[in-house]
């Protein structure tokens, strides 16, 4: 049988409002008689019920997140920012995996809005006129985690990408590079892929050399894109001498793919990416990237989402982190 709160109190030997209050933390009750309700609670091995203790204050102290790939290493370290910030202000997470896919995307959201999460969190996916329809009909806050919408109309942490690419592409050029190819991801993304392509086309522009289209291959981010895009470079008859990848997963894609000729890197090909994944230290030869601090946009993103559950005063509702360019052995001069 499950115990209710009704059988708490008669083993206290107090009223159901008494131990709702201690439940509840309520500091009108005096010591002894909390320690009756503890006593009680501890005995019958109660627990209250949290979604009548919701209905009754109208919080859940839950917040949904929607994760787009629930097994890219990216948004895995993201969500552990979220979660740290989430239990120091004692809120559960609703994790949800998209499969980056625009309609499971929607999905999951009205889901978790039905579901009655006081905020939710919706992470690095490309943000759509139907992502924005159906944020706009939430009655509890957004906030999105590394990406953006295009008009900023909700809260959003984030790099910048444009910046992060042109410093990326811009170190390859310091390291005497003037033929350099990118492997890019989607251009339908304009918050990441289209924002790191820009970021590489200005970087050329700024250093006085002409863009190439052929010298850019669209990829999904992942590995094995990276291996294809790196097949087309080394096919043609002028090769590039480095290569800007938009993620380090198609950056090691690229070197495994050279290395599967016969060919070096550095020697034969310089490569640089962005993100700073955990692999990009442990492949070899360790992969020269620009770091984005995924744990801090989680932790960031939770804390700005607390201050709009709470109603406090948010400052910056648009906050754009620091990125940083780790120097390793994949990049050489000419």
């Amino acid at each position: 049988m499950t115990v209710t709160i009704y059988d708490v109190a008669r083993e206290a030997g107090v009223s159901m409002a008494t131990v709702s209050r201690v439940v509840n933390n309520n500091p009108n009750v005096k010591p002894q008689t909390r320690k009756k309700v503890y006593e009680a609670i501890e005995r019958l091995g109660y627990r209250p019920n949290a979604v009548a203790r919701g209905l009754a204050s109208k919080k859940t102290t839950t917040v949904g997140v929607v994760i787009p790939d629930i097994s890219n290493s990216i948004f895995a370290e993201i969500a552990r920012g979220i979660e740290d910030i989430a239990n120091m202000y004692h809120y559960n997470i609703i994790l949800c995996n998209a499969d980056k896919k625009k309609e499971k995307e929607i999905r999951v959201v009205n889901t978790l809005l039905e579901k009655q999460v006081d905020g939710l969190l919706f992470m690095g996916g490309v943000v759509t006129d139907e992502h924005v329809q159906a944020f706009q009909s939430s009655s509890v806050p957004i906030v999105l985690c590394a990406t953006s919408d295009e008009k900023g109309m909700f809260p959003s942490v984030d790099i910048d990408h444009e910046a992060a690419a042109f410093d990326a592409v811009s170190t390859l050029i310091r390291h005497g590079h003037r033929n350099i190819a990118m492997i890019s991801g989607t251009l339908q993304d304009p918050a990441n892929g289209y924002a790191r392509f820009q970021g590489y086309k200005r970087a050329l522009e700024t250093a006085g050399i002409e863009y190439q289209e052929d010298l850019v291959r669209i990829g999904n981010y992942r590995y094995e894109s990276g291996v294809e895009a790196m097949k087309y470079f080394l096919g043609l008859k002028k090769r590039p001498t480095a290569i800007f990848s938009a993620t380090d997963e198609m950056a090691i894609g690229a070197i495994h793919s050279i290395q599967d000729e016969g060919l070096k890197v550095p020697d034969d090909f310089s490569i640089i990416s962005v993100d700073n994944i955990r692999m990009a230290s442990m492949v070899r030869p360790q992969l020269t990237t620009v770091a984005q601090p995924m744990y801090d946009l989680g932790a960031v993103a939770m804390r700005l989402l607390t201050k709009l559950m709470k109603k406090e005063a948010v400052e910056n509702p648009h906050v754009i982190l620091p990125h940083e360019t780790i120097l390793r052995l994949s990049v050489s001069h000419v």
